[in-house]
């Protein structure tokens, strides 16, 4: 209410100096046809500024806190990466069986370009993403994610990741798996049923993680070289992977 009548009395303010202004002129100069002429000039380039003002100003606004909070995003999503994603991304890589047909095409380096990017994307839809869950160690994975639960929480309640459905989906897939986790004391004699469904949970994290994995690669490439030379030494699905530099 206060910042309402603040712009009442602003604007009356101005219209009345305005009125004030004009009729100075007309006491100085006694041509009330200039001032005619300028008062309608000024009306006609209205909807011009109008135009400018409103549509071209405010879309280089938007377009600029588009800008910062993808920025914000991003930092999350490195954060990710960092406490969890890389980690488990190379656990679930190392046990899918047919990982061989495609760790060539994500051994990414700093000749990439955005074609080679979209080509690898377009190569990995057809990849299967199957997780051989006989040699999963859930109890190893659920204590991982048991302990990052708290992490999992505060990402999920951050409001930008609202410009991200992919993302907020991989988090959600996570999320969900380790509740699926929690609530089994054990998993020695769960059946063959029960195990489908896990293999199918930590599939759904596998192909989403991969295709967010590379997202993030492409930004840091882009963005943060010196980033991105840390995420290519550690890339989950080098071999010889290792963060010393050589």
């Amino acid at each position: 209410m206060d910042e309402q009548r603040w712009l009442i009395g602003l604007g009356t303010a101005l219209i009345l100096l305005s009125v004030v202004l004009y009729a100075l002129h007309f006491l100085i100069f006694r041509d009330i046809f200039h001032i005619s002429i300028y008062t309608l000039g000024d009306i006609a380039f209205l909807p011009l500024e109008i135009l400018l003002v409103t549509v071209v100003f405010h879309q280089v606004l938007a377009s600029r806190d588009r800008r910062q909070r993808m920025e914000k995003l991003n930092m999350v999503i490195g954060t990710f990466f960092s406490a969890i994603g890389t980690q488990l991304l190379t656990y679930v890589s190392d046990n899918d069986p047919d990982l061989d047909g495609v760790r060539p095409l994500l051994l990414v380096d700093d000749t990439w370009t955005d074609e080679t990017f979209r080509e690898v994307e377009s190569r990995l839809k057809q990849h299967p993403c199957r997780v051989g869950m006989e040699k999963i160690d859930l109890p190893a994975v659920k204590r991982f994610l048991g302990s990052r639960e708290d992490f999992l929480l505060r990402l999920l309640e951050n409001p930008v990741l609202l410009e991200h459905e992919a993302f907020t989906e991989l988090l959600m897939a996570v999320f969900h798996f380790n509740e699926e986790l929690q609530r089994r004391p054990g998993f020695s004699d769960l059946p063959e049923t029960d195990t489908a469904h896990l293999a199918r949970d930590l599939e759904r994290i596998y192909g989403l993680l991969i295709r967010e994995w590379l997202d993030y690669m492409r930004y840091l490439q882009k963005n943060y070289p010196y980033l991105f030379s840390l995420a290519m030494r550690t890339n989950p699905f080098d071999e010889k992977a290792s963060a010393v530099v050589e």
